[in-house]
């Protein structure tokens, strides 16, 4: 017995010496309890040098609170405005990846929001309801991930191209089956690009039980901030290039050491004010920095037939008050025009927790692995998760000079059901609501969505 046991973990260390590094880090999740999205395009291979797959999602929302423009600054002329309704294709996304040999790979994710095409529009609160056309390309087509991959080992790997920045657990787990709302979880979506995407470099790896990540990326752009979403349009360009005047850091460690139970930690800084086209020279542009420095603590727990997600985000901003004189911002005609103040801070936590309800009618135990569930031909995956979610945020955390915006401090509850007939389909429907300060009108909602995310080859 001793030998052939013996003869076996020498098989075993030679199969992992020759094979892609990344077959032995699809670990089942008692091990590994969520992989990262970051590596996306390349979590589910299957050993073929070309691999194709995505995620997409269809939602139905009907709101039951105004959409008029002046709802927070007239809250009680539109307390009784009818509900509205709408259908939306939030993400689209198509997967590709390519396996070179000798440690070298190639991924690409390409997005379609909203449809994917044409110009889009929207009416800008903040400048009194005016039709504007969107700083972001559309409902756009974009390149979220395009990069190509030298690996060196299990605990050292180089990718160079436009990747995922996995600050938070939205940005680092935003396939749809990664969480329960119908729409990304919320406070995180508000004060933060997401997904979370730049042209940089990153270093990453497993060891043990830990996974790391270090990014070298193109800086924020300060004009994109506002009070609403903060440092959320900061990573978008209406150029057809990323301006790199500036520079930026994003950290990421997770542990997995508990049986079922990710844990990690994340982080960015850099600088945001001059990192803009064109760079003025003079005044406020050439003067204060914009340091940005965000903090993010995040977990999913998986066992027991429940799965368990929590984040909690907070935010500086440097010279946030010199924002609303910055020149692209003051000049009419910039895309980048936006008249109000930028909260020095902003936060966001959020918790979420659902229960398998068939697993009290199954004669078994469903392992909390996705990857073990599908090793039991016998057993049916379907599953039936009721979920609930608390969360709260504010972009506008800190008042600048005195200026309050007090409707962005929210309070959001959301119940409802995850339905999987299959690991990679998920139908959800939720019953949400928004609390917000007395002054102004609650603004509850049903959402309604089909998803799925997969390989097809």
């Amino acid at each position: 017995m001793k030998k052939t046991i013996c003869k076996y973990n020498k098989v075993l260390g030679v199969v992992k010496g020759i094979l892609p590094f990344y077959l032995f880090t699809l670990l089942p999740l008692s091990v590994m309890a969520q992989t990262s999205a970051g590596d996306s395009v390349l979590n589910h291979l299957g050993g073929s040098r070309l691999s194709v797959g995505g995620y997409g999602e269809v939602t139905y929302s009907r709101n039951y609170y105004s959409d008029h423009v002046s709802r927070y600054s007239q809250p009680e002329e539109h307390k009784n405005d009818p509900s509205h309704g709408k259908f939306d294709l939030p993400h689209a996304v198509v997967y590709l990846g390519y396996d070179f040999g000798k440690g070298w790979t190639f991924g690409t994710e390409i997005e379609f929001e909203h449809g994917g095409n044409g110009l889009a529009y929207e009416k800008e609160d903040e400048e009194g309801g005016e039709w504007e056309q969107e700083v972001e390309k559309g409902g756009e087509v974009e390149l979220e991930q395009f990069w190509i991959q030298k690996s060196f080992g299990r605990a050292a790997n180089l990718r160079f191209g436009h990747i995922v920045v996995p600050v938070g657990l939205n940005n680092a787990h935003h396939e749809p089956t990664n969480f329960f709302t119908v729409y990304r979880p919320e406070g995180e979506n508000t004060i933060m690009p997401s997904t979370w995407h730049q042209t940089g470099v990153s270093f990453f790896g497993r060891y043990k039980d830990f996974r790391y990540e270090a990014q070298l990326l193109a800086g924020l752009n300060a004009d994109g901030f506002t009070n609403t979403n903060w440092i959320k349009n900061g990573s978008k360009s209406p150029l057809e290039y990323d301006v790199a005047n500036k520079y930026g850091v994003a950290l990421r460690l997770d542990n997995y050491s508990v049986r079922g139970l990710r844990i990690g930690i994340s982080g960015y800084y850099g600088h945001s004010i001059g990192n803009s086209y064109p760079r003025n020279a003079a005044g406020v542009d050439d003067t204060y920095k914009g340091q940005v420095a965000v903090g993010a603590v995040d977990f999913t727990y998986r066992g027991h037939n429940w799965i368990v997600r929590g984040q909690a985000d907070y935010g500086y901003l440097g010279d946030a008050e010199q924002l609303k004189y910055l020149y692209n911002r003051v000049n009419k005609k910039s895309p980048y025009h936006h008249s109000a103040f930028v909260s020095k801070n902003a936060y966001a936590w959020g918790l979420e927790a659902g229960y398998d309800v068939l697993s009290l009618f199954t004669p078994f135990t469903l392992h909390p692995s996705w990857t073990s569930q599908a090793a039991k031909p016998s057993a049916p995956f379907t599953k039936l998760y009721v979920f609930g979610r608390y969360e709260q945020y504010d972009p506008y955390a800190s008042a600048t000079k005195g200026i309050s915006y007090n409707y962005t401090a929210v309070k959001r509850m959301a119940v409802g059901v995850n339905y999987f007939p299959l690991p990679e389909v998920v139908i959800k429907a939720e019953f949400s609501k928004r609390f917000l300060k007395s002054a102004y009108n609650d603004e509850p909602a049903v959402n309604i969505s089909v998803a799925y995310e997969g390989f097809f080859l």
